[in-house]
């Protein structure tokens, strides 16, 4: 046995072992049609949002939201069974797409074992995941309001169990019982609801008029007075966040569209030609993502320490990390940590417009470098393209076929669209968060991803259905 080859035996042995024991959702005996998989998914769609109103059970909510940033990412709901949301899934399968991008662990997806060994190994990582984020998690948090251990034992299999739900709800979809993945329809579903909320929600505000911009409108226009409909404070939905929301999912749309095509004719199926495509948002949402997980991680950790080590801010060491306010302390007032958290809305910004400035300069570098570590990691370089295309029998007419000269012509565009497909993405959610877009930034970018890809797919299931061999070969291009 190799060195190079023992990552991957070792995991082997281990995943054979503990396969036997982990649940599992079994595939569908028969493809289903598609008006039941998407009965399927709005079932699973109905039971996590049941979830998500359900509160934890002897748990008293503490008094600021230590994951309020994250929210959008997770599709969570502070206090509630779905508390970590799609957290530990997103988490695991981060982690075996780098081990896997990385070369760590050397598998060949074509080979059915081996695809088989890379979904239970992050489904037993999940499982590992799921334990750790839910006993950090109901410990830190919640247990200092518990009234004895036993409760927090109760909290903590709470947190369990809702998590390990969630996944199988996951998976029920992705075996095909269901359309997409069910992490995506979570994310749609919340941030869909937030923009939902933001339109309509009857309940009072601070200004004297309703949270929804939508019936705020309608009472000013009764009482005659629409000079604040334009613009509120606190925060609040208004009409100029309703135009900046279209507008924002306007451009995202329109960017989803430029792509440079690559001509490839089939070398295994004679007179078959298509385009490789490559996207301006070739590395998608993933930089975003990751940028504001580690944004996220960053102010959890500020808090931690401001907590217990800087809660009167007399320190000047760590007020040069971070400053929180004692009475409030969700979100950075000073430091390092308060120019990478967004001002959200127009009327923060214009007390500090610095900040709003640097926010979206921070944002816009430090996607473009997650989106260039992530093509590198996550298997989207121009090298593995090129064996991609090579191994999927297909070549770029005009050229050899051999890695080297398919990889020098990826090479031309994928780092160029890496670089300036993650500059528009940071500047779309720094300015989104700035301007105060109903449902966050990194909400927005999501759903409009998600809406997307689930078109592409409703598109490749009617092609499937009226021409079979066509939608196969298109399924495994």
């Amino acid at each position: 046995m190799t060195l190079e080859g023992t990552p991957t035996s070792f995991l082997k042995k281990i995943i054979t072992k503990a396969e036997v024991y982990i649940p599992q959702v079994p595939k569908p005996k028969k493809k289903l049609s598609l008006q039941v998989r998407l009965m399927w998914c709005g079932l699973a769609l109905f039971i996590y949002m049941i979830m998500a109103q359900t509160p934890l059970y002897g748990a008293t909510i503490p008094a600021f939201d230590f994951l309020a940033f994250a929210r959008v990412i997770f599709a969570s709901q502070q206090g509630t069974l779905v508390e970590l949301g799609i957290g530990p899934i997103v988490t695991a399968g981060l982690l075996m797409q780098l081990l896997k991008g990385s070369e760590i662990f050397k598998l060949d997806f074509k080979k059915t074992e081996d695809r088989s060994l890379f979904q239970t190994a992050t489904k037993l990582v999940t499982y590992i995941v799921i334990v750790a984020e839910s006993a950090l998690y109901g410990i830190s948090v919640y247990g200092p309001g518990l009234p004895s251990p036993e409760a927090g034992y109760i909290l903590i299999g709470q947190l369990m169990a809702a998590s390990v739900i969630i996944m199988l709800l996951d998976e029920l979809i992705q075996k095909g019982w269901g359309l997409g993945s069910g992490i995506s329809l979570f994310i749609m579903a919340g941030v869909a609801q937030q923009i939902l909320w933001s339109l309509f929600s009857p309940i009072p505000a601070g200004d004297g008029g309703t949270v929804g911009v939508l019936p705020y409108i309608g009472t000013s226009l009764v009482q005659g007075d629409i000079s604040d409909v334009l613009f509120r404070s606190n925060q609040l939905p208004s009409i100029f966040g309703l135009f900046l929301t279209a507008g924002i999912m306007l451009i995202l749309v329109y960017t989803q569209g430029i792509k440079v095509e690559i001509p490839i004719i089939s070398t295994k199926y004679r007179g078959f030609s298509a385009v490789y495509p490559i996207k301006m948002m070739y590395v998608s949402n993933i930089p975003v993502i990751l940028a504001s997980a580690l944004t996220a991680n960053a102010v959890f950790m500020g808090q931690l320490f401001w907590a217990n080590y800087n809660s009167g801010n007399n320190n000047a060491f760590m007020n040069f990390i971070a400053m929180f306010d004692p009475t409030s302390p969700s979100t950075p007032i000073g430091g390092i940590l308060y120019y990478i958290t967004p001002p959200r809305g127009l009327d923060v910004a214009a007390l500090d417009p610095m900040r709003a400035v640097l926010y979206v300069l921070f944002m816009i570098g430090i996607v473009v470098l997650f989106g260039r570590l992530w093509v590198e990691l996550g298997g989207l370089s121009a090298k593995t393209a090129a064996k991609n295309l090579l191994d999927a029998d297909v070549q770029v007419p005009g050229f050899r076929r051999s890695n080297q000269p398919v990889e020098n012509l990826l090479q031309k565009y994928i780092p160029s669209v890496t670089i300036i497909g993650s500059m528009i993405l940071g500047i779309l959610a720094g300015v989104s968060d700035v301007l105060g877009v109903f449902g966050s930034g990194i909400g927005m970018l999501l759903m409009v991803d998600i809406l997307i890809n689930y078109y592409n797919l409703l598109i490749r299931e009617q092609v499937e259905t009226v021409m079979p061999r066509l939608g196969a070969l298109l399924g495994r291009k």
